[in-house]
């Protein structure tokens, strides 16, 4: 330990400006502090604290630079004075790759407050910690990486499973911050929206359809690019007619028909007011639509991002629950972390 510094308590308000180093600090002695206080026993860890506290006119200007090496709690003990905040989780979500938590925590105040206490507001800082943990541990993990963006969703085209391009930047961005925590696994809930995924439903099966059947004639014509899949075949406007019309031909429902009992042509609107009538787009759909789009955040994270899959759970969910708080409609994914 180390202090120095400055102070001249005589002056008519305090004077101070003082640094004090803590280093090499072995916390498995305060076990029983953190037994009765955390809920938990520690195992292992060391502290290290770089502290500057500046005093002037009854003004606290102070940094808190706390480093935590390889910190670990080990078994849980009932205690009526633990706190009842998900430390295991902000541990897991604070410790990176190395085993290490680096936090810095500015506080101030007035020291002419009443109620002033350096380490109670010290405190609240970290208590404020633990309750984002509690509350919001996806927006805690991205904060500590930058970032300003709302991570705890993804948002999805109406009827869609496909992940928009800005959507796919914030997975790419989570994915780097799961890879720097490797004791948090990822929970995905996927839902859906029973008033307006219906018909978004409908318009994406038939563009895939529509799609597939541009495919299936570049791969009879032999001139189908190498790698390329029906999903990511374009149609353009010319083009629209000729692969609507392919589809409804196949398409399996009363078609209206001539007086010599033959189907009869139609134009596009028509043909399309047909075909999106005829397709079903229910519960079962849009259960399965949640589920895929899960699915795809699933797959992105771990086919493109390389995160590990054995982190990643799809989770089971009312698919119909609205949206707590966010903003956003039920075509969404929502996504949480745990802690082991």
């Amino acid at each position: 330990m180390s202090i120095a510094g400055t102070v001249d308590p005589l002056r008519e308000s305090l004077f101070l400006d003082l640094r004090v180093r803590f280093t090499d600090i072995e916390l498995s002695p305060a076990s029983p502090y953190s037994g009765r206080y955390l809920g938990y026993l520690v195992d292992k860890g060391k502290l290290f604290l770089d502290l500057d506290y500046h005093i002037e006119n009854n003004r606290l200007e102070s940094r808190n630079r706390i480093f935590l090496d390889q910190f670990t709690f080990g078994e849980r003990v009932e205690s009526e004075d633990a706190t009842s905040l998900p430390v295991r989780l902000a541990i897991a979500l604070l410790k990176d790759r190395k085993g290490e938590i680096h936090l810095d925590l500015p506080v101030t105040g007035r020291t002419d407050n009443p109620q002033f206490s350096i380490w109670g507001l010290v405190w609240q800082v970290l208590k404020n910690l633990l309750v984002k943990a509690a509350t919001s541990p996806i927006a805690l993990l991205t904060s500590m990486f930058g970032g300003g963006e709302e991570f705890s969703f993804i948002a999805f085209p109406y009827g869609s499973t496909r992940l928009a391009e800005p959507e796919q930047e914030k997975l790419a961005k989570l994915a780097s911050a799961l890879k720097d925590r490797p004791a948090l696994k990822l929970e995905v809930m996927g839902y859906a929206d029973p008033e307006r995924d219906p018909e978004g439903y409908r318009e994406e099966l038939l563009a895939q359809r529509m799609r597939r059947e541009k495919y299936l004639e570049l791969v009879k014509s032999g001139e189908l690019a190498p790698g390329v899949t029906a999903e990511a075949i374009q149609i353009t406007p010319e083009e629209e007619s000729k692969y609507l019309e392919a589809v409804y031909k196949k398409a399996d429902f009363p078609k209206p028909r001539n007086f010599v009992g033959l189907v009869k042509n139609l134009p596009d609107t028509e043909m399309r007011k047909l075909l999106l009538a005829n397709t079903e787009g229910g519960e079962t759909e849009l259960k399965a639509l949640a589920w895929g789009r899960g699915a795809a955040v699933r797959s992105f994270l771990v086919e493109k991002e390389g995160v590990p899959s054995e982190r990643i759970f799809q989770k089971q969910v009312d698919v119909f629950q609205p949206a707590d708080g966010t903003g956003i409609g039920g075509n969404r994914v929502e996504l949480g972390v745990e802690a082991p």
